[in-house]
């Protein structure tokens, strides 16, 4: 089935391969946020480790599917050959930390709102929590798949395939974690699911612009990489790991952190 998915994926275009995947991952978002439907709480037991799993799969990935491909693709040796790395990296972490200061968006579990002043609902500014996480996943995906339409060694289909299935697994508690406090807040259940799923609606427009940019600028690709894998270590330690340490359920949510890393690894090595 994998060999099916990536024969076909390289057989097509990689701006539109690069949607086909960033739309999977939205759909297992629109899946966790379906839970809406069916369970009017999730365990909070098992929403941390869902939320430690999300975060080891996205540090995995930031690693395995990025910064190593973009070193190894960049040019010069020792300090020189990290350069490029470097400075994505930084670029990634301050975009989503400028975004973090200036987008309003709302923390339920803190009950704090940040970003600057607005009189938007708490239920919109929760939306957009999750849209940050959602931007530089999309963004990954896609430059993957432009590396590979750029004809880069270093980049694979397989390889996109394997960082689309890792954020796509992970896009799983997301959608949970939109669509239930939704409820919470005493939305109904088709708006709870409707503004969770569309949370993700922003990483196939991510996608298909890291995509297009790539295939035609192939000079950025590492920078571009290492600029998705910064801001997604970002999100991980900003937004991600704080979250799972708010209740008494915080060796739990480690365990599942070390599970979501570990099977992004082995995904990535054992298919990548």
């Amino acid at each position: 089935m994998f060999e099916l998915i990536v024969n076909y994926l390289e057989s097509i275009s990689p701006v539109t391969a690069a949607l086909y995947a960033t739309l999977f991952t939205w759909f297992l978002t629109a899946v966790g946020a379906a839970f809406v439907f069916f369970f009017k709480e999730m365990n909070r037991k098992l929403f941390d480790v869902m939320l430690g799993f999300t975060g080891g799969v996205m540090v995995a990935a930031s690693f395995w599917s990025l910064l190593v491909p973009a070193i190894e693709m960049s040019e010069g040796e020792r300090f020189v050959k990290v350069i490029p790395s470097t400075i994505g990296f930084c670029l990634g972490a301050g975009f989503i930390f400028g975004l973090d200061k200036l987008l309003p968006h709302f923390h339920v579990e803190t009950n704090q709102t940040e970003g600057i002043r607005t009189s938007m609902k708490r239920t919109y500014l929760l939306v957009l929590a999750i849209v940050l996480h959602n931007i530089p996943e999309g963004l990954a995906v896609g430059v993957l798949f432009g590396g590979v339409g750029a004809g880069i060694p270093e980049a694979s289909i397989a390889g996109a395939v394997v960082l689309a299935l890792g954020i796509g697994f992970q896009n799983l508690p997301e959608g949970v974690a939109v669509a239930m406090p939704l409820r919470r807040l005493g939305m109904s259940r088709k708006k709870s699911f409707f503004y969770g799923q569309a949370s993700a609606l922003v990483e196939p427009v991510a996608g298909v612009i890291g995509a297009f940019a790539v295939s035609f600028f192939t000079p950025i690709l590492p920078y571009a990489l290492s600029f998705a894998a910064g801001a997604m270590i970002y999100v991980v330690v900003e937004e991600v790991i704080p979250e799972t340490q708010q209740h008494k359920n915080t060796n739990i949510a480690t365990l599942g952190f070390l599970g979501g890393f570990i099977v992004m690894m082995m995904l990535d090595v054992g298919l990548g």
